[in-house]
């Protein structure tokens, strides 16, 4: 087992957490019993076991999955994750999650996810355009622009959506670049996607931070992942006049109270594969991590990270979650009672879906936009859903995921009552 699975492995069912987050802001919406029941549950759910080429001749069965949570806002969004703990659980959670993100964005999808059960840092490029290219043979059943879209998530990359594009084109006898979004900008990609995640989880940690009193310049920010999403949001939270003081990996953490370049640690792990052992800080362990003083702190690792048992010792005064479903719901009811701010995961780290709903439908008009065109698109969608979540929380004196969870079931139900059962 890998050092990353030790440090994150949820202490919880994902899936019970999505759940129990689902049904305690359903419980302030007047929803009939059968359409609570439907947005409870995934639509459908695909589990695919395939043969893969290893580069030593040998062959090896992987299991994969994607599931579809609702179809009720248009066609389903969701990354594809590379990982040796991927289960159907996980992946059920992280779909719902996902149309959830999409309705409090405004987009037009439901939400969807995929998985490979697999360690890509144990396979070499080839088995995994092998793996990549099988798999998305076997989901392009579901897979499609006007139905299915995925985008790369944990383990995956620009590489792997460029196979998987082609892999699905090569089946059509044509180009359909629409099919997959986070792809390299050489075969359709979007200005702006690589940064998506991590500036959203900056401009919403802004404004938190506009709201709660906290003023930018010197505030003090923890980061929990160096990976696409903790290490964009790290640099752009240091270039907004933050104070970005202890950055971790799935190799451990690094801390320097008087502060510390991002780019600079950036650099370092290019070159070393990690961030520990970075010039001028002191070591600290994932966990000791997220208990150190500070003002901002954002976990861009994986699920479960911040429990009931080290809920009470954080103390940062507002959290924004990069990760998906990095706090369980006995953290968050420890952190509102001690007045700690969260900002979740369906607002915080939506930019990555926004900026491929963009590439989305550049792909379908094959007219593209600039990276400043992206950029300011992304930060008023960002800064108009952090409002309205705000004001809907508000308005049921409610905590912002509460509040976020009220917002997106509110849309996708509304959306189910005007559309009408079918048949």
């Amino acid at each position: 087992m890998s050092q990353e699975t030790v440090l994150t492995r949820p202490k919880e069912d994902p899936w019970e957490m999505a759940l129990e987050q689902f049904h305690r802001a359903a419980d302030y919406l007047p929803l009939k019993r059968g359409i609570r029941e439907f947005l409870a549950y995934p639509k459908r759910e695909l589990t695919v076991n395939f043969p893969v080429k290893m580069d030593d001749g040998s062959v090896r069965i992987f299991t994969g999955y994607r599931v579809h949570h609702s179809t009720v806002l248009g066609p389903t969004k969701g990354g594809i994750r590379y990982h040796p703990d991927v289960t159907l659980n996980e992946v059920r959670a992280l779909a719902m999650w996902m149309t959830w993100k999409c309705a409090v964005a405004g987009l037009p999808y439901g939400g969807a996810k995929g998985g490979v059960v697999c360690d890509p840092k144990k396979m070499s490029m080839n088995e995994l355009e092998n793996l990549t290219r099988r798999y998305a043979t076997e989901i392009s059943i579901l897979m499609g622009p006007e139905s299915d879209i995925p985008a790369p998530d944990v383990g995956t990359n620009p590489q792997v959506m460029a196979w998987i594009m082609d892999t699905y084109s090569m089946h059509r006898g044509y180009s359909v670049p629409a099919v997959v979004t986070g792809k390299p900008i050489s075969i359709g990609g979007s200005q702006g996607r690589f940064e998506a995640t991590g500036r959203g989880c900056m401009i919403v940690a802004r404004e938190g931070a506009k709201y709660l009193g906290i003023p930018l310049q010197e505030a003090r920010v923890v980061v929990q992942g160096f990976g696409n999403v903790g290490s964009v949001a790290a640099y752009l939270m240091h270039d907004a006049g933050a104070k970005v003081i202890a950055v971790s990996d799935s190799r451990g953490g690094i801390y320097n109270p008087k502060g510390i370049d991002p780019r600079q640690v950036l650099d370092h792990k290019r070159k070393t594969g990690s961030v520990v052992d970075f010039p001028g800080a002191d070591v600290v362990t994932n966990e000791e991590l997220l208990e150190l003083p500070c003002d901002i702190l954002i976990p861009s690792a994986l699920e479960g990270a911040i429990t009931g048992a080290n809920a009470p010792k954080i103390k940062a005064k507002l959290i924004v979650e990069g990760a998906n479903g990095p706090t369980t719901p006995e953290a968050d009811e420890i952190l509102k009672e001690r007045g700690v701010t969260v900002i979740p995961d369906i607002l915080a780290n939506s930019g990555g879906v926004i900026v491929s709903y963009f590439e989305w439908v550049q792909d379908l008009q094959s007219f593209f936009w600039t990276e400043e065109e992206i950029n300011q698109r992304l930060e008023r969608l960002m800064v108009q859903s952090f409002y309205h979540v705000l004001e809907t929380a508000e308005k049921y004196k409610v905590d912002l995921r509460t509040g976020a969870m009220i917002r997106a079931i509110s849309r996708v139900s509304d959306a189910l009552m005007t559309r009408g059962i079918y048949p």
